[in-house]
């Protein structure tokens, strides 16, 4: 089915576009009245195993925003829990895994999956979404990095100095890299069974890149994120790599086999742009918590985001991390329609 609007494939590719296209990290989320009646009867995870209900929340923000992309609903922990852990998610809370992976007996419990079997659930959602979109924007499907699920699996939950994954790291390496073997494998399998149940692109959330070193980040993290978009089976989907928090080797990130990154709104667009050339377009990068502030702040945010960036293609605008919960609705339409207005004279 031909798209009607494919400026965030282009802007991916770094093809001409008429504006630039934006959307927004957790794009389906609380912050939406319209999701929280859904949740009033659902709990998050049979919400995400549900179909029907998770297409539906995934058109939301297209519906309500005008964002130019729609990103599947779902979690990065489907994989872990798919592998053999065991997984709740409370709304206070947060996620949990049950036995976290502190050992080799921990670890024999993870076994080898079959996507389209064991995650049958998220394929089903994105064929339902697709059918509903009817080519309006094209849809995102999305999985953890390797070390980034490797934190979940190892801590239990979410961490705030993650004591025990870098103890792995430190005292039993060995094992660190058979389980990130093991779940890159999984991440590769599932991103290109997405990509075959209709996924327009694919994102590689590594949120927690940014806690490990230069060099543990080269080790556990990075070699582990190319492995996965190595052995990803597409045609020319796109690959958006979101790796918060890491700074300092962006050019090799750039060389990742990713056809986007995306940054953090502690970056300065502009300068990235200049560090990376033209081999990457690039994704973000407006500090989630501008959206609590007037429309006036939020266009002038955008605005130096998008004179930071210049003009030409190549760029899709998004927040530096996820909406927060609390964000007024009107606030975060107003960020698109302000994106969507101002961008046309970058691309002129």
């Amino acid at each position: 089915m031909k798209l009607q609007n494919d400026l965030f494939l282009r802007a991916c590719k770094r093809l001409p576009v008429p504006r630039t296209p934006v959307w927004i990290m957790r794009q389906a989320g609380r912050y939406l009245p319209e999701y929280r009646a859904i949740r009033k009867h659902v709990d998050f995870l049979t919400l995400c195993k549900t179909p029907e209900l998770a297409a539906q929340v995934t058109l939301q923000p297209v519906d309500i925003l005008g964002v130019d992309a729609a990103i599947i609903f779902s979690d990065i922990l489907v994989i872990p829990e798919a592998m053999g852990m065991r997984l709740e998610i409370e709304d206070k809370t947060g996620p949990r895994l049950h036995n976290p992976l502190r050992n080799e007996d921990d670890a024999k419990i993870l076994k080898n999956i079959d996507p389209s079997k064991n995650l049958k659930f998220v394929l089903d959602t994105i064929s339902l979404t697709k059918n509903e979109l009817a080519g309006r924007v094209p849809l995102i499907g999305f999985s953890g990095s390797p070390w980034t699920l490797l934190t979940y699996m190892v801590e239990g939950k979410t961490s705030k100095n993650f004591s025990e994954v870098k103890k792995l790291l430190y005292t039993n390496p060995k094992l660190a890299h058979s389980i990130l073997a093991k779940v890159a494998h999984a991440v590769s399998d599932y991103l290109s069974v997405q990509i075959e149940a209709g996924a327009d692109a694919v994102q590689i959330f590594d949120t927690w890149g940014g806690i490990l070193s230069p060099a543990d980040f080269e080790e556990f993290s990075l070699r582990y994120i190319q492995q996965v978009i190595a052995n990803i089976k597409r045609h020319d989907e796109p690959i958006v790599l979101f790796s918060k928090g890491v700074h300092y080797d962006l050019p090799t990130l750039a060389k990742s086999g990713a056809n986007v990154l995306g940054m953090d709104w502690t970056m300065d667009i502009g300068e990235v742009r200049n560090e990376v050339g033209s081999s990457v377009a690039l994704q973000g990068n407006l500090d989630p918590t501008l959206l609590y502030a007037a429309p006036e702040k939020i266009r002038e945010a955008v605005m130096k985001i998008l004179h930071s960036y210049g003009k030409g293609n190549g760029h899709i605008f998004n927040l530096g991390h996820g909406i927060l919960p609390d964000v007024p609705v009107e606030n975060a339409k107003a960020f698109v329609k302000f994106v969507k207005e101002a961008s046309k004279a970058m691309h002129v």
